[in-house]
């Protein structure tokens, strides 16, 4: 009792007061000050010229059009557009191609292409004929082996040149690590001479 007794007497009306109306002064602030911040922001519909628009399920949305593939949606990378574009050019080609050949030869059927067999050109023409498409195909041949090899041997050389200055910087690497590591000990050695000293 003793206690609370002398706390009571240690505590200054002053201070009393001045907490007393400090929160005063906030509740009143905080209650009666600026009424735009408690107030409900405007609504869209109270807006003019704005019409809001309601979801409706029955009514399909589509946010892109469908392009096929899985999920409706190209199944090629964005980058890659233009090689497909080229396969696509070369494919139509080489049909347009292969409707050309069957268009000039003419032959229908295996009975139509045995009639012209017999009634067609001399042997000696369809045999230089062959020759030349069979000469044709082995220089297409050649020159894609020729393109793939030039490929290869140019890979080989990027290939070789990266390991090699790999190897550099690892080697550059390692001779560091080494001479760090050296120092390392020299200075663990001297300290430890020093602590033994003292």
């Amino acid at each position: 009792m003793k206690k609370a007794m002398t706390w009571l007497k240690n505590i200054r009306p002053l201070k009393v007061l001045t907490v007393f109306l400090a929160g005063i002064f906030l509740f009143l602030t905080q209650a009666c000050g600026a009424p735009g911040i408690a107030t409900q922001p405007p609504q869209p519909e109270k807006q003019p010229g704005y019409t809001q628009q309601r979801y409706d399920p029955t009514k399909d949305y589509p946010l892109s059009s469908p392009a096929g593939g899985m999920n409706n949606f190209s199944d090629v990378e964005p980058r890659g557009r233009l090689d497909e574009k080229a396969a696509t050019d070369r494919a139509d080609a080489l049909a347009k191609n292969a409707q050309k050949n069957i268009d000039q030869k003419g032959a229908d059927s295996p009975e139509q292409y045995g009639e012209n067999y017999k009634q067609g050109t001399p042997f000696g023409e369809r045999v230089k004929n062959l020759g030349e498409d069979i000469g044709s195909s082995a220089e297409e041949v050649r020159k894609g082996v020729v393109k793939g090899t030039q490929r290869g041997i140019e890979n080989i050389k990027g290939n070789t040149q990266n390991a090699a200055e790999d190897v550099t910087t690892n080697v550059q690497r390692g001779a560091e690590d080494v001479g760090r590591n050296a120092r390392r000990t020299a200075d663990d050695a001297g300290n430890a001479v020093k602590r033994a000293v003292d």
